[in-house]
């Protein structure tokens, strides 16, 4: 049941961060220029990052293929800007959210006991 309402999480937040990026039509150039589109995606992408680290390990090493790394910088930069916060985010929202998605469905789909509901 832990699982399904992390996931839940994950899978809402990117969905809503997806439909954000999707809806730009100059790309990167026009996000970083939308303070307020910028800041939505932000922390969509903060929420994600947060579950994400939360996930159970169990759950964790049965993605060995999502970039762990990659998320957790993108954490670092979102708490404390740096001066690659700018290409983090993008790659976020073009890379890692993308394929993480992905990769939690076909968990899902692997392992759906994981994500039921329990009472």
């Amino acid at each position: 049941m832990y699982a399904k309402a992390l996931f839940d999480i994950v899978h809402t937040h990117g969905q809503q961060a997806l439909k954000l990026v999707v809806a730009l039509e100059e790309g990167a150039e026009e996000l970083f220029a939308s303070p307020n589109t910028l800041a939505a995606i932000e922390g969509h992408l903060r929420q994600v990052a947060t579950t994400l680290a939360h996930l159970p390990p169990v759950v964790m090493l049965r993605l060995p293929q999502v970039d762990w790394a990659g998320w957790s910088a993108l954490l670092q930069a979102l708490q404390q800007p740096t001066p690659d916060r700018r290409e983090i985010v993008w790659y976020a929202v073009c890379g890692l959210l993308p394929a993480t998605l992905v990769l939690l469905d076909q968990l899902r789909d692997k392992e759906p006991d994981w994500f039921e509901i329990q009472y």
